[in-house]
């Protein structure tokens, strides 16, 4: 493993970021100090570093996942929720190696992980993409994340202590402020809220409006008093709708989004992330991982809806960042989004939705997602073009020889 503070130069790259049709070619990337510190145009050597001859392979910034659960072992959540803190950080590990041998250098953990799990990552001890965390994501009682079920009547805290548990249940708009508080002084960089029903809990048809309007501006407004902002889960238009006038940012999923709805979110600012690829695995997987029969017959309810959601939003001029938001054994189809995403974007649309778009979603415009100096130097080479063939993209980083997080070489099994 190459350490992060060694310069290396990359030579005869042919960069694929996200805001051309085209590869850009013949290019030089100096890395140093985990930092990209020039990109040029012209051929640069390194007296001191290393130099890496990309002979034209494509260079691409480190894909960014705006919407994955880490601490997600098992399909069945209400069962993950209970096991051991130790052996759900323990998979974690094994589930964000993985991730980042797809070329996911970073991702956004939208309910479950946590400051530790984050630290370990930057500390070295996991092999993982940088971390961006909310912690707990909040549920209203019987709401998203309440796997409680009808006859379990453990304290609704019970869930707030355990590191396999997706989120925490607040009722009122005093305990969901406390709980914001709470989560931000924890290390949280973003509120996450369940303001719709979900397929994965067992009390809350999807079309359940969860939270009162007075609760979500409440978390809008401690989000925006610590400088950030709030991320919701959300299917039903009128969900939708009711988030993006509260000050809601980041709209999770928005499978059932009308195009009314769209214009007025690209007009608030906010941004969609789509996960379509969860609903098509847990379509086909999801009861032999643990996935309830309750939970599998509402796959459909938003699975079907899916794609016409992607030409709506593009429609409407909403910007759309990568998710997978999958389950478990299930991670291992993070990069199938791209494919999915394809059969109505174009392939530099999808490219941007993992770089420039994620990038925008996570307020770290110019720290990732991008080629440019100042940049983290987060980086993977690509054997062929993903602007032709997207599939490239996929296959476990099959295509995907060298592999570099923050400076640092992750995988390199060609150069």
């Amino acid at each position: 493993m190459l350490d992060h503070n060694q310069t290396t130069v990359f030579i005869n790259a042919a960069i694929v970021d996200g805001t051309m049709n085209e590869p850009r070619e013949g290019v030089s990337v100096v890395v140093e100090n985990g930092r990209i510190k020039e990109v040029s145009d012209q051929t640069i050597t390194s007296q001191s570093g290393r130099t890496i001859d990309l002979a034209g392979r494509v260079l691409m910034p480190g894909l960014i996942d705006c919407h994955v659960h880490v601490v997600v072992t098992t399909a069945n959540l209400g069962a993950n929720a209970i096991m051991p803190c130790s052996l759900i950080a323990a998979n974690s590990g094994s589930i964000m190696r993985s991730m980042l041998m797809r070329g996911f250098t970073t991702v956004r953990d939208v309910g479950g992980a946590d400051l530790g799990l984050k630290q370990a990552v930057e500390q070295g001890f996991f092999t993982g993409p940088r971390l961006i965390i909310c912690g707990k994501a909040l549920s209203q009682t019987g709401g998203h994340t309440d796997y409680r079920g009808p006859y379990d009547e453990r304290d609704s805290q019970y869930y707030t202590r355990k590191l396999g548990a997706m989120g925490r249940i607040c009722d009122g708009i005093d305990a969901v402020r406390r709980a914001c508080r709470e989560e931000i002084k924890a290390g949280a960089q973003f509120i996450k809220i369940m303001a719709n029903g979900g397929v994965s809990s067992p009390s809350d048809p999807v079309d359940f409006l969860s939270f009162s309007i007075g609760e979500i501006e409440a978390a809008v407004e401690e989000a925006q008093n610590a400088q950030t902002y709030v991320s919701a889960h959300l299917y039903t238009d009128d969900a939708i709708r009711r988030a993006v006038q509260a000050g809601v940012r980041s709209l999770e999923h928005c499978n059932l989004i009308t195009l009314e709805t769209a214009q007025l979110a690209a007009r608030s600012g906010a941004m969609a992330c789509p996960t379509l690829v969860t609903y098509q695995a847990l379509k086909n997987e999801g009861a032999q991982y643990g996935l309830p029969p309750s939970s599998v017959e509402k796959i459909d309810d938003v699975r079907e809806a899916g794609l016409r959601s992607l030409e709506i939003m593009r429609e409407a001029g909403l910007s759309m960042a990568y998710g997978s938001d999958l389950l478990g054994p299930m991670h291992c189809h993070q990069s199938e989004e791209f494919v999915i995403r394809a059969d109505v974007l174009s392939p530099l649309e999808a490219i941007r939705s993992a770089t420039i778009d994620a990038a925008k979603l996570l307020r770290m415009e110019g720290e990732i997602g991008c080629i440019m100096p100042g940049a983290h130097a987060d980086l993977i080479v690509v054997d062929g073009n993903p602007l032709k063939d997207i599939t490239l993209l996929t296959g476990q980083g099959r295509a995907m020889p060298l592999i570099m997080q923050g400076g640092r070489i992750v995988k390199n099994i060609q150069f």
